[in-house]
């Protein structure tokens, strides 16, 4: 049978949270150890990274590649959680009833790109009260249903990309409500939530607005195109043809170097031991995929530029 060790790209379904995607793997794969990389918020979709076997070891190595979105941003009334799912809020730009959205006059394109290009590059977050970011132990959304508010501090993220999606030719879209829909793709750094993204940018046009929709088309070098669903995923499985999506871990971190070992080498890596390398190009503290002849991952090590050893820090065989 397949050694179940590597990486799932699954394309996670609207109403359920990531939590739910790795515990529907676990029932499809029989498999215990199985985690992922990054939340997606229950009413978004997309990629979505799950580690199986002892891959889950290389997390830390995942969860903070760049992001890729695309969202839908509607202007009209903001919501306490930011998204569609919260409950529309009264506040300088918005509105406290949904079925009467503020009235918002329609915005040139120069406004709107002078919005837009005030959030790109590096910018100060304040993560949101409804998020899994963790304060003095609690979850903030768990504070946020008991109706409590604490400080956050401001945390700062990149926003590589930040550009108009016109679907339809159209660059904003009348909802004929008192509410427009503004198609963006986000390119970003990990840690961004595009939901403030989505009210900031609502900010410097002077309306309301929240998140309607999020779709996360990539993460890292993974994107939506190679993702599976969970019905395809326990077809696969089912049909014994795992391994046609199933990744290897060394794989997962392509963007790594690496150096193939001899047999000795394996065996001390295997046990975490410094192996010695020749001549490399590689810089100091440099992280290296380390594998056998076969191409399989048994480690990845720090590398000493003074020594010219590598150090496993994770080891997976």
């Amino acid at each position: 049978m397949l050694a179940m060790d590597g990486l799932l790209v699954i394309d996670k379904p609207a109403g359920v949270t990531s939590h739910d995607v790795v515990a529907s793997t676990r029932r499809i794969l029989k498999e215990r150890r199985i985690g992922h990389t990054g939340t997606l918020d229950p009413f978004a979709t997309g990629v979505l990274l799950v580690l199986v076997g002892k891959a889950t070891r290389l997390a830390q190595f995942l969860s903070g590649a760049d992001k890729e979105y695309h969202a839908i941003i509607r202007l009209g009334y903001a919501t306490d959680t930011g998204d569609r799912t919260g409950t529309p809020i009264a506040g300088p730009h918005g509105s406290a009833d949904p079925t009467r959205p503020i009235k918002v006059a329609r915005w040139s394109e120069e406004e709107i790109e002078v919005a837009l290009a005030s959030l790109r590059g590096w910018i100060d977050q304040v993560p949101p009260m409804y998020s899994a970011k963790k304060i003095a132990g609690k979850k903030l959304y768990e504070l946020a249903r008991r109706g409590e508010e604490v400080k956050r501090e401001p945390v700062q993220v990149c926003i590589h990309e930040l550009a108009a999606i016109r679907p339809d030719g159209e660059l904003m879209k009348d909802n004929f409500d008192g509410t427009f829909d503004f198609h963006v793709r986000v390119v970003c750094s990990a840690g961004t939530y595009v939901r403030v993204l989505a009210e900031d940018f609502g900010n410097r046009l002077s309306v309301g607005a929240h998140l309607a929709e999020l779709r996360r088309t990539r993460v890292g070098e993974f994107g939506v195109t190679n993702a599976v669903t969970l019905e395809q995923l326990k077809t696969s499985f089912g049909e014994e043809a795992l391994g046609t999506i199933l990744l290897r871990p060394s794989a997962a971190l392509s963007r790594l170097p690496f150096l193939h070992l001899s047999g000795e080498d394996v065996r001390r890596a295997r046990h975490g031991m410094e192996v010695k390398v020749g001549e490399t190009t590689w810089s100091d503290g440099e992280q290296v995929k380390m594998c056998d002849d076969k191409g399989h991952l048994i480690a990845i090590g720090d590398f000493d530029a003074t020594t010219k050893r590598l150090h496993p820090s994770v080891v997976l065989a």
